[in-house]
Order: C-alpha cells, then structure tokens, then sequence
C-alpha cells in the first residue's frame, strides 16, 4: 500500500515541506506539506518535479568507469573505489595534496554532510585546489562580511515581517524565493510590507517578477554601486545619518563619509540610468522610514564591484540605523552554532592562501573556479593533476567552458559523484553513482542562520538509494580510507562543541558521556546530535528533532543586540563594525565608470526562471513540456535599431566567446540591456537526448585572473558588454 513520509525540498533555501507518495521502493507522487510551519502549504514547480528526477531513468545507478573507447562499463563499487583510492594514494605519496582538487556544486550546501566531508578530507591531505560554484554565485557576499564583521559566514537578513522599507537590488525573490535568506513564502511576506503601509522598491535593470509587484527602480547593468554610494551622499549631505547608532555599532565612518561627497546623484545620473531627483528622494525615504531593510543578491554579486557593492548594502543599513535592529537588517541565532562550528574547523577562512594562477584569495578555502583549466595545463610545482567534481558540471557553469573541456583530459585522474553523466564527467575516468536528496537524511545545516523565523527540521530518508547509489560522505570516506588518510581527527572535530567557552559547561558535561561513547567511525547524524545539544544548552538534541517531523519552529522572530556577539575583529574595537578596511579603500579608490565600447553597445544580465535551476533541474519533464524555451530577452528600441524581430535566431557576442539564441522583444529589459537565463547550454552527456538545449551564457565570459573581481575571485557574469545580431540563415542542407 501506498504511503506517505514527510521531507522538505533541497533545491533552494526556502527548504519549504514535502509529502512524498512512495509504494513498494518507487517515488510515486510529491505534494506540499500543508503542516510544515513554514511553508504551509506551498512548494514551487521545482520542488514537486523532483519526483522525475528521481525516477529518471538515465540517473547513473551504478559505479561507471571510463573505457578505451570513451564509453561507460559498470563495474563493482569495489573495483572503483580499489583502483581509485590506491591511485589517490600514489598521488598524496607523489606530492602531498598540493596536485589534487575537488569541484562541489550547488547542490552541496543543501547536504549536511556532504560539504563537511570535502573540507575534511581536503584538510587531511592538504589540497590545494579547491573549487566551488560560490565563485559564480555568492563569494564576494562571504568576503565582504569577513571585512565587516571579522567572519565570511556572518550575513544578516532583511527582518521582513517588522520592516516598513524594503530595498531588494538584484534580486527576484517572487522567483527565486529568496537566497541567503530562507523565506517559503517571502512573496507573501513583502506584499504584507506593503499591505501594513510599507514600501518595497526593487533596483534591477530588468521589471523582473518582483519588480512587477512592487516598485521599480531600473538601472543600468553593473552600476550598483554608484547609485549606493549616491544613495550614502545624500543621507550624509543632508545629514540624515543616525550618529548613534554609526558611534555605537562601527568605527572608520570617515572613509565612507569622505568617498560618498564624490558621488552626488547628479554625477552619477549617466552611470545609473537613474534621475538625480529620484535618487534624493529615494535616500530620503529610507532614511526617515521607521525601519528598512536592504537586500541583495545574484544581480548585485556578479558585477566588477561584487565584494564593495555587499559592503555598501550593509553600510547603508548601519548609517541609516537599521543594522542589529528590529525592522532591519538582523543576525540569525540557529540552534546549531554553525559560525562558529566552521570558524573552529578553520573552514571559513579568508585569503588563508592565495592561487598559484592570478594570485587570488581562497574563499572559504575554495579558489575561483574560473581558473580550473588554467590550472590544469600550467606545469610547475602544485599544478592540478587529480580532480574529483561532485555534485556539479562546471564546463557549463563555470565560464569559458571549451577551455576546461580542452584541459581535463590531461589530468592523471578525474572522478566524479553525481546523478548523471553531464557535459563534464563524460571526460572523467569515473562517475560513481550518488544518492538524491529523498535518499537520505538531512537538516539544512548551512541556512539555519537565514530562516526568516528560527527553525530547525530533520528528515530521515523516504526512500532505499535506488540500484548502488551511495551518499556523498560515505564515498569519500571509503576512498580516503582506501588512500590511507583519516578524514577527520574525533578530538579535533569534536573540539568545538566541548570548548567551555562555546557550550557553557553544562552541555560539556552533558557531551562528556556523549564522547565517551564515541565509535570508531564519526557520522553526520552523530556530529548533528552534539551540534544541536551543545548549541542548545542541552535544551534540543536530534531525537526531540525527530519528533517534530514537519520542522520545529524555534521562535517567532530573531532577537536584536546580537551585534557584539557576532563580529570579531581584532584590536582596540573587537565586537564594532569595520568601516574603514584597507582593502574597501582600495575599491574606491580604483572605482571608476566602465568605458563604452561601440563594438559592444549593450550590457549583458542573467535571469532567474521559474521552472528552471541552475543546470541539473533541465532533466525533469514536468519542467520541459511545452512550457520553455531559452531565448533573450531585449528592449523593442534594441531590437529595431539592430534589425531582430520576436522569435528570430539572433547571435550574442562579446569580446570572449558567441551564443546563438531565440530573441524575446520586451519592454521588460531597459534600453540598452538584454538579459539571457543561465543553466542551459546542454550539448550532450544523458543517454537521452536532452530537450532544453539553448545556449550557455557562460560561453560570453571570461575567465582571464585579470577579469576576476580581485576581493573574492568572482566571474563577471553581469554587465557584460555585448553586441547583437539576427542570426545568418542555416547553410542549406546538401541532401
């Protein structure tokens, strides 16, 4: 008989509750949890569809190893990890870790294991290259918090259900549902903004979904940050500033104070697209609100500015007196420490090291993925000779991808963990067969901090790994123990939750017998029930998680005057707010308006799509049938002057690379921007051929280290300049 087990999605951070159907070991149905705290009911397309990927049948269910001829054979799960683990060990004896690296996709932050299984066997051998699809997504975010706060992982979150002003920039939440922010039902939560008599205004080049809801400020592609420093000019100007709060929470106000007199709005005004006069009344109106909240994401990370554009969001709401404050911008308090769970494990590190190519700092103790194939091809010492990739494919996500398809052959050993065979891991040697998220348990350790509401929720797996798939975590430890290396040290990895002065000694005590008891092998679900005591106070363990399968909801918002507690800066002003970081300095300093270039007149953005994310998701034909197709969109003025109708092939091409995409005629883009969805691009790899095809975005950027934004080593994937044409006809077929 058919029957139902409770589970939340892990595609996105909104994490919203599932009910899955299964009978006799087969996903049959998934539906929304109308019980989840959260959520309530709700779950996007993406979320429901999950159910043909998981019954997929080109899903890799079997250990796959590369042969002569380039194709698959299966074979035994312990003739893939025999040969691999002794090939990794001859390469740890070769040259320590210093040639060997590891790819984690998106996916990864949605485990709870996964990620934490990287980090420790990438410490254990001391690998150096490290990579994460953080470098096309969110690093400069982490980087300007480390300058800040004194941590990467320290990010606030807009208090959305006390704000009266919200300030979205280069984000769509109506689609997206939110990042580094979980909020299930954020659209609901801003339309109540607005409702109670609040405003939400989104700045974005493009009258996105959310736009449409809402107010719209459209600016020019990649110009964020002057209209934020605009923004601080006039506050400070017209001296609206909340001096309390700056003389309280921060300290180096002069080098903000000092840099926005050179950014009136009136001098701004041809670098934003955006008239002077709305520009004043706009900082007037989030100055004087009872409370505001700014948020940004994607569209604000991806420009040249990534890194100082994140400072200034959060500079904004301290000036202004919304920063650690009801209404504002506030600090998560999860029930597992996680800040400083990473912080002790020396995982949330900041240009700790720097890359061998470009000479760029880790992020998170991962280096810019942009420059894999570089790395790959330069010889020398700790040039990139063995490479595992798990849980992504990035000859599609990561720019230039001919270049990294170019170069992976050359690698000694190449293995991948995954669900399929993709553009990327048909060149590996192996692809070893992973579990889905529905295969197994979890809790969304990575954004606890970011519940809009504190929440926690555990789920155990609803369904047997289907054929030989195998968690994340379990195949890197039975390599690493093939490889004669211990992933993780239990006094080391244990040390954090025991430390007096991170538990109290009351939980120390309480996990003193926990310790005791220790096995051999450490778990995930072991190290999360110590997680949930220690941060608990020993008030909240994972048996009493257990128990409230639909998720705990821990509290009815997030306390304020966390501040002194979350930032941890050295010297005479430990737990204030840096203003004044030398490397922010130099950002200003070196900030100056892009050059137009007649050969590419337009600015290239990326979109966020409903029934699409990121790559992976383009397998599931729920999301396919008749209701996607890739296209660009472009202005009705770009699209006469350039000679391209609805619906008509058109090339996009730019200094680095050319795509041929279907254009979209719309006034939803501003003159002089168009805007193409990433994710696509898919050239083959699926036993099926895959219907979403389109173009690869990616292919129009560069991954030249002089073209990474220097702070965080992120791709310019944003503002790209560009030109446009209607595609040459088809050569006519020979036949």
């Amino acid at each position: 008989m058919p029957t139902e087990k409770v589970t939340y999605c892990r595609i996105c951070e909104a994490s919203c509750g599932l009910v899955a159907t299964v009978d006799d070991g087969r996903l049959l149905t998934l539906r929304p949890d109308d019980d989840h705290p959260l959520s309530r009911g709700f779950a996007c397309p993406k979320g429901i569809a999950m159910t043909d990927v998981q019954n997929d049948p080109d899903r890799v269910l079997h250990p796959l190893r590369r042969t002569a001829d380039g194709t698959f054979e299966q074979v035994s799960w312990e003739d893939a990890l025999d040969d691999i683990g002794r090939r990794l060990g001859e390469a740890i004896d070769a040259h320590g870790g210093e040639g060997i690296g590891w790819y984690f996709g998106n996916p990864t932050a949605f485990s709870y294991s996964h990620i934490l299984w990287v980090q420790g066997l990438a410490q254990a051998i001391g690998m150096r290259h490290v990579y994460s699809a953080g470098s096309q997504d969110v690093n400069n975010r982490f980087v300007a918090s480390h300058l800040l706060y004194g941590r990467p992982t320290t990010v606030p979150i807009p208090d959305l259900d006390r704000t009266d002003f919200l300030l979205v920039i280069g984000a769509n939440p109506v689609v997206s549902h939110g990042s580094l922010i979980s909020a299930p039902r954020m659209r609901e939560q801003m339309k109540a903004i607005t409702g109670r008599g609040g405003r939400v205004v989104v700045v974005d080049p493009r009258r996105s979904e959310t736009a449409r809801l809402f107010e719209h400020v459209a600016v020019r592609p990649d110009a964020d940050a002057w209209l934020l420093l605009s923004l601080l000019h006039v506050i400070f100007e017209q001296g609206l500033e909340d001096a309390r709060a700056i003389s309280r929470q921060s300290r180096g106000i002069g080098l903000l104070r000092c840099a926005a007199t050179s950014y009136a709005p009136e001098s701004t005004e041809t670098i934003t697209g955006v008239e002077a006069a709305t520009v004043r009344a706009f900082a007037r109106d989030l100055a004087t609100a009872d409370s505001a909240a700014v948020y940004g994401r994607t569209g604000s990370c991806l420009g040249r500015h990534g890194t100082l554009v994140a400072f200034l969001i959060d500079a904004l709401a301290l000036v202004t007196g919304n920063l650690d404050r009801e209404g504002g911008l506030v600090f998560g308090d999860p029930v597992l420490p996680v800040e400083e769970i990473g912080h002790r494990l020396g995982i949330t590190t900041y240009d700790k090291r720097r890359s061998r190519i470009g000479d760029l700092p880790d992020v998170l103790g991962t280096f810019p993925a942009a420059l894999m194939a570089e790395e790959i091809t330069t010889p020398g010492t700790g040039q990139l000779r063995t490479l595992f990739v798990s849980a992504g494919n990035p000859v599609l996500s990561v720019p230039n991808g001919r270049a990294l398809v170019e170069a992976l052959p050359g690698l000694d050993l190449f293995v991948s963990l995954d669900l399929y065979v993709n553009e990327t891991n048909k060149h590996a040697d192996y692809v070893l067969p992973t579990t889905t998220w529905l295969e197994r348990e979890d809790v969304p350790v990575a954004f606890l901090p970011f519940f809009t509401q504190p929440f926690a929720q555990w789920t155990d797996p609803v369904l047997e790994a289907y054929g030989e798939a195998r968690p994340e975590w379990q195949i890197i430890e039975d390599l690493a123990h093939r490889a004669g290396v211990s992933v993780f040290a239990p006094t080391r990895l244990l040390s954090p939750w025991l430390v007096p002065d991170v538990v109290g000694r009351t939980a120390g005590r309480a996990l003193a017998g926990v310790r005791r008891r220790l096995p051999v092998q450490l778990t995930p679900e072991l190290l999360v029930d110590l997680g949930l005591r220690a941060g608990s106070k020993g008030r909240l363990s994972l048996g009493k998680l257990k128990r409230h399968p639909h998720g705990l909801l821990l509290a009815e918002t997030h306390r304020t005057g966390r501040l002194r507690r979350v930032v941890h800066h050295g010297g005479r002003h430990p737990h204030k707010v840096r203003l004044d970081a030398p490397e922010i300095s130099r950002e200003l300093a070196a900030l100056t308006a892009p050059a137009d270039d007649p050969a590419y007149p337009l600015r290239l953005i990326g979109l966020r799509e409903l029934r699409s994310h990121n790559s992976w998701m383009h397998n599931a034909p729920t999301l396919m049938k008749g209701k996607r197709s890739h296209g660009m969109r472009i202005h009705p003025k770009d699209a006469a002057d350039f000679g391209i109708e609805d619906g008509q092939p058109c090339v996009v091409t730019s200094p680095h690379g050319e795509i041929e995409v279907p254009a979209t005629v719309t006034e939803d883009v501003s003159v002089g921007t168009v805007a193409v969805p990433h994710g696509w691009g898919h050239a083959g790899g699926w036993t099926r051929a895959n219907a979403a095809g389109g173009a690869n975005v990616n292919a129009l950027a560069s991954t030249d280290p002089a073209d990474l934004e220097r702070l965080a080593g992120m791709a310019f994937l944003n503002g790209i300049p560009v030109r446009v044409g209607p595609a040459p006809d088809p050569a006519p077929d020979p036949a």
